[in-house]
């Protein structure tokens, strides 16, 4: 079957080098930005070329109203249909199944799994389904099609909700679109059981890139003191409970996290050896310096500070003071982990913050660990700023 006449967008001359050498963005300054780009509408396909011999470069969706104008889905003309997303996700259900027992992860990672706007997390038979740009939301019906395919999921729901949205012009939205929307999804990580909101909850209602973080932390709980700060449901602290924690406390700012996290620990058996409060974190590390209160492990996974990029200072100053608070709470032979989601802060900088954080504090401290996300997570090698979490683990003297 031959392939679709597409729109063609062209590239300046002597631009495009990064997406030569594999990035899969086209920003708007390197395309020709004619009458006729700018009267298509955000999301539409398009065959990208170069200006000066008209060399097909790929095919992805063009956007004349955002800052990355050309996202590529293929490095050759292709048809983008159901059979094409298809492809992509058994592929990205390849690479999980090597790491991954149990069906509780994240499917589909946009760029890093070939298709940029698109995100998936599996939760067994319900896949939360987040789309950010216009041109993977002109595409619903396909992938939708294609993950039926696949997967053959119970239930999706469309959680198109984050903020991104808006700066590709589209409204905001959460929806079932096949299935019923369960209250609760069973989660089921590192040996532990966890619930989440999928209608509600931050993200698609689980951070499934913290993963192998938990599990590192949890190997030190045995027999310790533990502060689970910004706990949100309760992925941290409940994890060092199984793992042997003798007391855990939690804090969190979301009473509706507060709640699934006491239904995780009551459904792993230690509710017992852990309490969890509602409170303002930075609040709450001050009092609990003051009160001269001491944990033998400290955890501090925060939202971002950094929400863009003219946040970056304000988030540095905010990453010193949360590693300066943190520190003072931890016992002398304890550990203390400090966490970046923030992708406009880079991970020297935040190093460099909790560094000074810990030297303000006066505390010597030895770095034993740097991590990131799960392989779940994956990272497009032409795209370091898809590199967003960061994580530091500390023994402290």
């Amino acid at each position: 079957m031959p392939l679709p006449d597409l729109p063609i967008i062209r590239l300046k001359p002597r631009q495009g080098r990064r997406l030569r050498s594999g990035a899969p963005w086209v920003f708007s300054n390197e395309v020709v930005m004619d009458n006729a780009s700018k009267k298509l509408a955000p999301g539409m396909l398009v065959t990208l070329k170069a200006e000066d011999d008209g060399t097909a470069l790929g095919t992805g969706y063009f956007n004349p109203k955002s800052l990355i104008a050309v996202r590529l889905l293929a490095r050759t003309k292709a048809k983008i249909d159901s059979d094409f997303f298809q492809e992509k996700l058994r592929r990205a259900l390849r690479l999980r199944e090597h790491f991954y027992s149990a069906p509780f992860y994240r499917l589909v990672h946009a760029e890093a799994d070939g298709l940029p706007g698109l995100v998936i997390d599996r939760f067994s038979d319900v896949c939360v389904v987040q789309i950010t740009t216009a041109g993977m939301e002109r595409l619903i019906d396909v992938l939708l099609s294609a993950l039926n395919a696949v997967i053959a999921p119970n239930t999706v729901i469309l959680r198109n909700d984050a903020p991104a949205r808006a700066l590709e012009g589209l409204e905001s939205y959460v929806r079932p679109v096949s299935g019923e929307a369960p209250a609760r999804l069973r989660i089921e990580e590192n040996g532990a059981v966890y619930f989440a909101d999928p209608l509600s909850g931050q993200k698609s209602g689980w951070y499934y890139d913290q993963q192998p973080n938990r599990a590192f932390m949890a190997d030190l709980a045995r027999g310790k003191r533990v502060l689970d700060a910004y706990c949100y449901s309760g992925g941290f602290g409940v994890l060092a409970a199984v793992r042997g924690a003798d007391h855990v406390v939690g804090l969190d700012s979301s009473e509706p996290a507060l709640t699934l996290a006491r239904e995780s620990a009551d459904a792993n058996g230690v509710a017992s050896r852990c309490r969890f409060a509602k409170a303002d974190v930075f609040d709450e590390l001050e009092r609990l310096g003051r009160s001269s209160e001491r944990y033998e492990m400290v955890i501090c996974d925060p939202p971002p500070f950094a929400p863009s990029r003219k946040d970056l200072e304000a988030a540095a100053r905010a990453y010193r003071k949360l590693a300066r608070l943190a520190a003072v709470l931890v016992a002398p032979g304890g550990f203390l982990m400090l966490a970046s989601c923030s992708h406009n802060v880079p991970a020297e900088r935040f190093e460099a913050e909790c560094a000074a954080g810990l030297a303000r504090a006066g505390r010597n401290a030895a770095l034993i660990r740097e991590g990131g996300a799960g392989p779940d997570h994956p990272i497009h090698p032409m795209l370091p700023e898809t590199a967003y979490l960061k994580t530091v683990a500390y023994a402290v003297e």
